[in-house]
């Protein structure tokens, strides 16, 4: 009895020591993560008719065109080619890709197309 008692205590302690404690915070659900990094993706890109996107949807739909509205729990694409808009929750997006080149982009690739053009016109002309 004496040995088995010893042994049973052995065990208990082995297994305070050995104990693991449980978080009481539970991990966020990973589509609400992603929901939220949609958000915010979407308000980065702003809306109107500069900020493209390309959505795929839950469902499998595609959606193609431009953000013309953000909400808290939705946002609205207008479609290029028929102009219809669709209201799509962010919980309910899948994949999106989007640009929206600012100001200074475009004045960048305008520079750059003029300094390509005396370029070449130089170059003709010295050639003649």
């Amino acid at each position: 009895m004496r040995r088995l008692l010893a042994c049973a205590l052995a065990l208990f302690t082995m297994n305070l020591v050995c104990a693991t404690f449980a978080t009481a915070n539970p991990k966020p659900d990973k589509d609400a993560q992603l929901a939220g990094k949609i958000k915010a993706g979407i308000a980065k890109l702003g809306t109107g008719p500069q900020a493209h996107v390309e959505l795929k949807l839950r469902d499998g739909t595609r959606l193609k065109g431009y953000v013309s509205e953000v909400s808290d729990d939705h946002f609205v694409v207008i479609d290029w080619k028929t102009g219809a808009s669709t209201t799509v929750p962010y919980p309910q997006v899948k994949q999106v890709k989007g640009n929206n080149l600012s100001t200074g982009a475009w004045v960048a690739i305008g520079i750059a197309a003029i300094v390509g053009i005396t370029v070449l016109l130089l170059i003709a002309l010295r050639g003649s």
